[in-house]
């Protein structure tokens, strides 16, 4: 699965979701994580917030999970309608430590929350991958 986290630097999630200037896109399975690539976001003048919000979504779209410090309740309500889950931790939260836990939690037996996301991941891979034409 794809995982997003919010920062500033790659190394840490030390960012709101709507202030992010860029994600950290990671591969995670059950043997390890990869860095697939760091998605800076343009920086746009006088963007209103649901701009700042469109955008952050179409960059993580392919994602399962975004790590963040902070995300208001609106934007919270459309990433989860996108199919991500957000996760909320403290600020400067090491990524490689997140990413140490979450591959954990896939070797053991994930929490709900995790597991719930895993099923409706694999829901969709069955239906054909990009049969809902948000990808290509």
């Amino acid at each position: 699965m794809k995982v997003a986290f919010a920062t500033d630097d790659g190394s840490r999630v030390n960012t709101h979701f709507g202030q992010s200037p860029m994600f950290a896109v990671y591969d995670v399975t059950k043997s390890g994580a990869s860095l697939v690539e760091l998605r800076k976001l343009p920086a746009v003048l006088n963007q209103d917030e649901a701009g700042r919000i469109d955008s952050r979504l179409d960059s993580i779209t392919d994602c399962t999970l975004i790590f963040i410090m902070q995300i208001g309740a609106s934007a919270a309500a459309r990433v989860t309608r996108r199919k991500i889950m957000p996760v909320k931790v403290p600020l400067g939260s090491p990524i490689e430590e997140q990413l140490k836990r979450l591959v954990e939690m896939l070797q053991g037996k994930p929490p709900i929350w995790l597991a719930k996301v895993l099923r409706a991941e694999e829901n969709n891979g069955s239906e054909g991958g990009e049969a809902d034409g948000t990808r290509g």
